[in-house]
């Protein structure tokens, strides 16, 4: 599952939903949820200017109720991966430490934590089975790349696997590098599922 914002950074910077589905060979869906509210041509997931944790909290709401459909459809979260660009970073972080079911696997891109003392004292018991790749910019000029690395190093901390990469990068994504690893990750999480 892909964000919007994921799905059309992914379209300018050499496709990385498809260069990822590719690595996902023995996936058949891959929906893509747009964000609830209209922003700037695009969609918004929160809030970002003004009261955020109301929207964050409805949006991971709806996250939920996405994914527990899936799953009383027969779409085992254990084989979905979600994966966010920006505020959609921060919801699949939300995500994956708060819902009750482990996912295949976790990708976030050039994004931050809302509240992290409270997401680490809330996160659920299936929060550290998670594995969790998230990438930053050293040069990303919305969100510096010492917070997020210093929220990161918090939930890494509080025992999150997480995989940190860093690219010479704004707030984007960085091409072949970036989708490499990306590719990788996926390409992981699959086999270590497959054997577990």
């Amino acid at each position: 599952m892909a964000d919007d914002g994921a799905a059309r950074a992914g379209r300018q910077h050499g496709g990385l939903p498809l260069a990822a589905r590719g690595a996902a060979h023995s996936c058949s869906q891959h929906p893509a949820r747009n964000a609830p509210d209209d922003y700037n041509g695009g969609f918004s997931w929160y809030d970002i200017y003004n009261n955020t944790a109301p929207g964050v909290e409805r949006s991971r709401g709806l996250l939920f109720d996405l994914l527990d459909r899936q799953r009383a459809d027969g779409f085992a979260t254990e084989n979905t991966f979600l994966f966010g660009f920006s505020q959609g970073c921060l919801m699949t972080l939300e995500v994956g430490m708060r819902y009750s079911h482990r996912f295949a696997g976790l990708i976030g891109i050039s994004g931050y934590v809302h509240e992290p003392d409270k997401l680490v004292a809330e996160q659920s018991l299936m929060a550290k089975e998670q594995s969790f790749l998230i990438t930053h910019g050293t040069a990303d000029p919305l969100l510096p790349l010492a917070q997020t690395k210093a929220q990161m190093e918090q939930l890494r901390a509080s025992g999150i696997r997480m995989q940190w990469e860093v690219f010479e990068k704004e707030h984007t994504i960085q091409g072949e590098a970036e989708v490499a690893v990306i590719r990788t990750f996926v390409d992981e999480r699959i086999a270590e599922t497959a054997v577990g």
